[in-house]
């Protein structure tokens, strides 16, 4: 049985056991989150939602917070002695998916 669930402008496929990084929650550790924007449902036939499954929800509990890879942000405008190097890490949240409700 899998869920695909959207959350912070992106989609995921998910099953009971996963373990994701989502966009970050604001949740502590330890808690318990729902996702609600349920977009498909599969257990022994697929089920779409338009746009939302009606009443699915998928539980998850938090593991933790932290901050991805640093990428590289490196602007260049040639002959003009134009350059700026700057850098990111986006903030995430890991959760495990704890159970699909259908």
């Amino acid at each position: 049985m899998y869920a695909i669930i959207a959350t912070g402008g992106k989609q995921y496929k998910v099953a009971e056991g996963d373990i994701i990084r989502v966009e970050k929650l604001g949740v502590e550790a330890g808690e318990t989150f729902t996702f609600d924007q349920v977009l498909a449902v599969s257990d022994a036939e697929l089920k779409v939602g338009n746009p939302t499954v009606e009443g699915a929800t998928v539980t998850a509990s938090v593991i933790g917070d932290g901050k991805a890879k640093k990428v590289i942000v490196y602007k260049y405008k040639r002959k003009t002695g134009y350059h700026k190097k700057n850098g990111h890490r986006q903030q995430y949240t890991e959760v495990k998916i704890e159970k699909i409700n259908a």
